[in-house]
């Protein structure tokens, strides 16, 4: 069988993987939720602190100048849930998992999974992107009123995108389970 029922699900949940991945790994020079500084000095945020700085859940931000100081219990504290995108990134990957048995074993049961993790997944990665943006867009503004650069970086992008490939991955899968799953038997 060429194209099954739960295939579109699979794909969409495998992209959002893909790019939930990517912003949990960020705080490199290429992906990055914030970057502060202009030049030789941007300072890169990611999920689990300041590029060149150990990794670590919760982290303060870098103060770029005499009236730049973001940092506060609730910034602090905020920034303790970018943990969220790592386990969305794992949940996606399970639905994946789930829709990929799916495929092959051509069940309906593992596609049930896939829709109800793709689902979860879905709601976790809402719950960060409307922290992140909370979180950095109250931190920018901080740093751009004392007169330092500071941009929205490409993992919240990254991560919206995963939103958007989850939820249309949960709807796939959901209207998947209403497919075909009996093999026909040719008669000889």
């Amino acid at each position: 069988m060429v194209a099954t029922p739960p295939l579109p699900g699979v794909f969409l949940c495998f992209a959002a993987f893909v790019l939930l991945l990517f912003a949990s790994l960020s705080g490199w020079s290429r992906i990055s939720f914030l970057d502060v500084g202009s030049g030789s000095t941007v300072t890169h945020y990611g999920a689990f602190g300041p590029a060149g700085s150990s990794p670590h859940i919760g982290y303060r931000f870098l103060p770029a100048g005499a009236n730049s100081n973001p940092n506060s219990d609730v910034i602090y504290n905020l920034t303790k849930t970018l943990i969220l995108h790592p386990i969305a990134c794992v949940l996606s990957f399970l639905a994946f998992i789930f829709g990929a048995f799916g495929v092959c074993c051509m069940h309906r049961f593992f596609v049930l999974f896939m829709a109800m993790l793709s689902g979860l997944a879905a709601l976790i990665t809402l719950l960060a992107f409307v922290l992140d943006m909370v979180m950095f867009g109250i931190t920018r503004g901080v740093f751009r009123r004392a007169g330092v650069s500071a941009n929205y970086g490409n993992a919240n992008w990254l991560t919206l995108g995963a939103l958007f490939a989850l939820l249309f991955g949960f709807c796939a899968s959901a209207l998947g389970l209403f497919g075909r799953y009996r093999k026909r038997r040719d008669a000889y």
